[in-house]
């Protein structure tokens, strides 16, 4: 069942970077320019934005089981429609059907994996789940750029068709029903996701766009989703969980437990996020390395998540997750260092970089896996469903908010060493170093016993 529902998020996050190394062969082949094909990517991602909060409700309402089969449908029929897509216009309206569908994808898939575990082996399923998806991001490019190099890049999302079909078959017959609900299902919080969805839209709109050509915009967006999500806030906080609960219950961070660990989930998206956007830039700008090639450059990260994922899925049900997730982000904070030396002299070797990264996915590994077993640990089994959306949301915030804060400090560095590409990334890498600092705060106040079996 495991494997199965990893097939899900796996499919919607290979899809963002197979599409992101193609967008030049679609602006080619529509002809459009690469301004507006490049909503191709924004409008997948503010989709999942506005779907990602419904998460909790729909699973209560509908059943997570059958929700997630709906969602993987709706993202294989995106795939599918933009593949026959006929114009930039089409293809952006069907990245956003998919982008519906792949916004449920994964906080539903946690949810119906953390219920049926139970809390005495949370660890080993976020292990499962986790070992296939920190492939993706290596995966991606590799196999965008094989599409490319051989195929059309409508491809890029017909691939997706035969995968999303088989994995609906699989779960169809593989993921256990959610069982009779005696309790009666929620109403939607229709307040709640005329606030918090578009509030959520504007606010990673902006953060993308900042430093592009939208110009003053992005700030006005990141100023009206700071206002909408200061609304929700307080009518969240006003409305009670019986009968119409809010979409993501913000009495869920009144739990120790629970807001330790979404802050360290928050945290670590801004610095992951940020170093995934920053690391393969700077092999393909200043190395001038094919898309396949820098996606391999990437594969000693991937493989030490795997490595280390599968180490702490063991031990993260027995031992207390502060030791572990403090060496996790001694693991990043010393692999970053050598990515600070960029341009400084001859600069570190390539082996060296490798070493890295290896050593930056080990600490990635070893992060994730007690953190989220934290988060769904802290809550009971009914309000999982919520807790997984809140989780996801922020982590997708703390991404934005990482890649944009970086995107201007990179801009910055780039014009302030002209002539000299490396150093301005060597530069930019100490701003990671301090992000991936920050997560020590929250990270002290995880519990430092050992569980108890």
């Amino acid at each position: 069942m495991g494997a199965v529902l990893a097939l899900g998020p796996v499919l919607a996050l290979l899809d963002t970077t197979i599409v992101n190394v193609g967008i030049d062969s679609v602006a080619r082949d529509l002809h459009s320019s690469m301004a507006a094909v490049q909503w191709v990517s924004t409008g997948y991602l503010l989709a999942i934005s506005l779907t990602m909060p419904l998460s909790g409700w729909a699973a209560g309402r509908f059943g997570a089981r059958r929700t997630w089969l709906v969602s993987v449908a709706l993202f294989v029929a995106g795939s599918a429609l933009c593949g026959l897509a006929w114009s930039t216009g089409s293809l952006i309206a069907f990245r956003v059907l998919q982008g519906i569908g792949g916004g449920l994808i994964q906080p539903l898939g946690q949810t119906i994996m953390v219920q049926a575990a139970g809390p005495s082996r949370i660890g080993r399923v976020m292990g499962t789940l986790m070992l296939p998806i920190s492939l993706a991001p290596v995966l991606g490019p590799v196999l965008g750029g094989l599409v490319l190099e051989h195929l059309a890049w409508r491809w890029m999302f017909l691939l997706n068709v035969p995968v999303g079909l088989a994995t609906l078959l699989l779960a169809a017959r593989l993921v256990p029903s959610d069982g009779h609900r005696a309790e009666p299902r929620p109403r939607l919080d229709v307040t709640g996701l005329a606030l918090l969805s578009p509030g959520l839209t504007a606010l990673v709109y902006g953060l993308a766009t900042i430093g592009g050509a939208a110009g003053a915009g992005s700030g006005a967006a990141v100023t009206l989703g700071c206002a909408l999500l200061l609304g929700y806030s307080v009518h969240a906080l006003r409305t009670p969980v019986e009968g119409r609960p809010p979409l993501i219950d913000l009495r869920l961070f009144a739990r120790r437990g629970f807001s330790v660990a979404t802050a360290n989930s928050f945290l670590q998206g801004a610095a992951l996020y940020s170093s995934m956007f920053l690391v393969p830039l700077y092999y393909q700008q200043v190395e001038q390395r094919g898309a396949v090639e820098a996606g391999l450059l990437l594969a000693p990260q991937a493989l030490g998540t795997a490595v280390t994922s599968l180490l702490a899925a063991r031990i993260a049900d027995r031992m207390a997750p502060r030791p572990l997730i403090l060496i996790g982000i001694a693991c990043s904070l010393l692999s970053t260092l050598a990515f600070t030396r960029l341009g400084a002299g001859t600069g570190p070797a390539d082996g060296l970089l490798a070493a890295s990264l290896a050593l930056r996915g080990a600490g990635m590994g070893i992060i994730v896996i007690p953190g989220m077993a934290a988060v769904y640990g802290s809550v009971g089994r009914a309000q999982v469903p919520a807790a997984a959306g809140a989780v996801n949301v922020l982590n997708r915030v703390g991404g934005a908010l990482g890649t944009a804060v970086l995107t201007l400090v990179l801009q910055r560095s780039l014009a302030g060493h002209p002539g000299y590409p490396a150093a301005a990334f060597g530069s930019t890498f100490w701003w990671v170093l301090g992000l991936s600092a920050l997560a020590i705060a929250p990270a002290l106040l995880y519990p430092a016993g050992r569980k108890r079996p």
